[in-house]
Order: C-alpha cells, then structure tokens, then sequence
C-alpha cells in the first residue's frame, strides 16, 4: 500500500512512527528501494512524535529510532525532513513549525500508526481531545513505563510533543499495525469499543480510509 501511494505520487507526504511493530515495515520499504521500485527522494516525511526533555538520551528518541531503521539505508532528501526537535526550549513554535509544514506541503498522504498499551496514537494519551493539531503532552503512567525499554538507560519521560488526532482524521491514508501477542488486549479493545478519547487509536474506525492490520498473535482474541 505505502510503495503504490508513493509510486502514484512521488512527492507524497507521509508520516512515520518509531516503534517496534513499524521495524518489519521499513524493512520491506528499504528492500523495495534499493531494488529500484520506489523513490523517497521527493517525499516529504513528518514526523509523528518525540519525547522531550530528555537530555543526554536525546541519541535515542524518536528521530534517532527511524535513523536507524529507516533513514540511513534509504534515499531521501533532509530538506524534505520535519520532525519535532524534543530538547528545544519552545515546544509550542516546534508544533507552529510542524503544523506550517503540513500546511504548506500536505495533507498527509499516507499515516503509519501502532496502538500503544493504552492505545494512544502517537502521543495523543487516553482523554485527549480530537480537535488538536501538533500539540506538547504530559505522558501518561503507561507511556512512561513502557517508553523505557527504547533506551539503554535509565530515563526520566514526562512529557512530550506529537501530532494531534486532527491530522489522523485528515490524512488520506491511515495504516493502524499490531503485532505480537502483547497487543491482543489492545486489539480486541480497539474492535469492541466505542469512538472515545478515552481510547484514542479507536478514532482510527471512523477514519474513511482506514486499514487495521493484524499478525496472528495480535488477533488470537478476535473472531
């Protein structure tokens, strides 16, 4: 789906996330790139959220995390690059500069999502409103947590900065992955609920081009 988006269009927009269920995917975009089947060189690519004020671990967020699996083994363009800076000193011109950036170059054609353990998207935490762009967090118990085993050491997560539920609902394109058994809680959530902020990834049902894909063990609770 993602190399047919970019393929029709060479210069879309798309979004990213740093995560473990989204490895396997950059995996299959970078062999299809090195085969020649598609191009990132015109793409602008946003990213979805960053931790912030974590200091000396700043070599491990979220931008660091699609560096590694993404960004160094493909073609692309820095210029078309727009991620949240996480250590600056004024996270609301970071979310300015993002929701500039969508403006002028979007909408997203393309958004890539995991659920988190509390299925929040992004860092959109459960009670978050609908109604929000790019927007700073303070994270939830759950999130701080479960954030630590993307680090090598210890760190201190309180807060951080995210594109808002808003731009979910604008992109042309939502891809929601779960993998792993771990996320079968999250997935059988995710089908019974209701459309509630009190679990953001459910946001994704209403979405008019949405697609929810699951591996086996994500779905051993589903009919």
């Amino acid at each position: 789906m993602i190399s047919s988006i970019v393929s029709d269009k060479p210069d879309a927009m798309l979004c990213f996330p740093a995560g473990e269920t989204s490895v396997g995917t950059f995996k299959h975009l970078t062999e299809l790139n090195r085969a020649g089947k598609i191009s990132f060189k015109r793409c602008r690519i946003v990213g979805l959220d960053e931790w912030a004020n974590i200091g000396e671990m700043r070599t491990e967020n979220c931008f660091s995390f699609l560096k590694k699996h993404l960004f160094d083994h493909i073609d692309y363009s820095p210029e078309n690059l727009c991620f949240f800076d996480g250590e600056s000193a004024d996270l609301e011109k970071e979310c300015i500069k993002t929701d500039n950036f969508i403006k002028e170059n979007g909408p997203i054609d393309m958004m890539l999502l995991g659920a988190g353990m509390n299925g929040h998207l992004g860092l959109n935490e459960p009670g978050t409103s609908f109604d929000l762009y790019s927007h700073i967090v303070n994270l939830d118990k759950t999130t701080k947590k479960v954030g630590q085993k993307y680090f090598s050491g210890k760190v201190k997560l309180t807060s951080g900065i995210t594109l808002g539920l808003k731009y979910v609902m604008e992109a042309k394109t939502v891809i929601l992955q779960l993998n792993g058994e771990k996320k079968a809680d999250v997935a059988r959530l995710l089908i019974n609920s209701d459309i509630t902020p009190a679990f953001p990834a459910s946001i994704v049902k209403s979405h008019k081009n949405s697609f929810f894909l699951l591996d086996k063990a994500a779905a051993k609770y589903l009919q």
